[in-house]
């Protein structure tokens, strides 16, 4: 057992530093002082990362990702909390289908979904443009936010939901003062994550992009010209560690939404103080 086990470790490395070390390679060559991504080092430097400033092409596909991350995230968000709730409380085989068919573009490959989009966005005469790609990207996000919700609205106790509607409230009121405040860290988790897949979003942007391209597609036309290859290591450096951060965050947001406790019905043998400050006893 203990030599199996100690195989296991190895292998363990070994995926590990086969999927990593890549990943690894690009900010250490960002600050080698040479055009060419070669061992030996020539040295130290920063000045790849001052090419980033000023470059107004640059500047205009990351805005572009920024504005159609945070518009994009929003509507997967949105459409997320929408299908999840009603897939747990809409008892409706319609809701359940509906779920399903939200979850199921992280199964499709994203060639295929760049050539539908394309194809559909053509029929409909929107053609490549800012707004097929938003479209796009909440598909290919959806299938997060809707995992990310489905598991929070699951973790709260259904006696919570039944005690609001019993105590009268209808269930719009249930589901915007209830549901949503106990579902507000994974929100933002599913939200963040949204925007970090639009933001990374390659093959989807690629099919459906028109005259303002994406940061990613940006990056894409740079790797042809061969001295710009340690400027795009600097860039990819960059986004690197902001999307490290973000999805940390969003990691430790949704570990806490899922382990907050719910708040407890009340105990029908203790008496509850009313807003005259009177003690008064639940009705058993």
């Amino acid at each position: 057992m203990q030599g199996g086990g100690r195989w296991l470790g190895v292998y363990v490395v070994a995926y590990l530093v086969f999927l990593y070390l890549p990943v690894l390679l690009i900010p250490l060559f960002s600050i080698n002082n040479s055009i060419q991504a070669a061992f030996p080092l020539q040295g130290f430097t920063l000045q790849w990362y001052a090419t980033l400033f000023g470059n107004s092409a640059l500047s205009g596909a990351l805005l572009n990702s920024l504005v159609i991350g945070a518009i994009a995230a929003t509507g997967a968000t949105l459409c997320g909390i929408t299908v999840s709730y009603m897939d747990l409380y809409g008892r409706s085989p319609l809701a359940a289908t509906i779920s399903a068919i939200a979850r199921l573009p992280i199964l499709i490959p994203g060639v295929i979904v760049g050539i539908s989009l394309l194809i559909l966005v053509n029929l409909i005469g929107l053609g490549p443009s800012r707004v097929a790609i938003v479209l796009g990207h909440i598909l290919v996000a959806l299938p997060t936010t809707v995992v990310i919700m489905r598991s929070r609205f699951a973790a709260i106790p259904k006696t919570i939901r039944e005690a609001a509607l019993d105590l009268g409230a209808s269930d719009w009121t249930t589901f915007r003062r209830v549901m949503l405040p106990l579902s507000l860290p994974a929100i933002v988790s599913a939200f963040m994550l949204a925007f970090l897949i639009s933001f990374d979003e390659f093959i989807v942007v690629f099919f459906l992009a028109g005259t303002e391209p994406t940061l990613p597609l940006y990056i894409w036309s740079q790797l042809r010209f061969p001295k710009s290859l340690p400027t795009v290591m600097a860039l990819g450096t960059s986004i690197l560690a902001v999307s490290f951060v973000i999805a940390a965050i969003a990691e430790i947001l949704r570990h806490r939404g899922l382990s907050a406790p719910a708040p407890r019905p009340a105990d029908p043998s203790q008496p509850k103080q009313t807003e005259r400050g009177e003690l008064q006893w639940h009705s058993t």
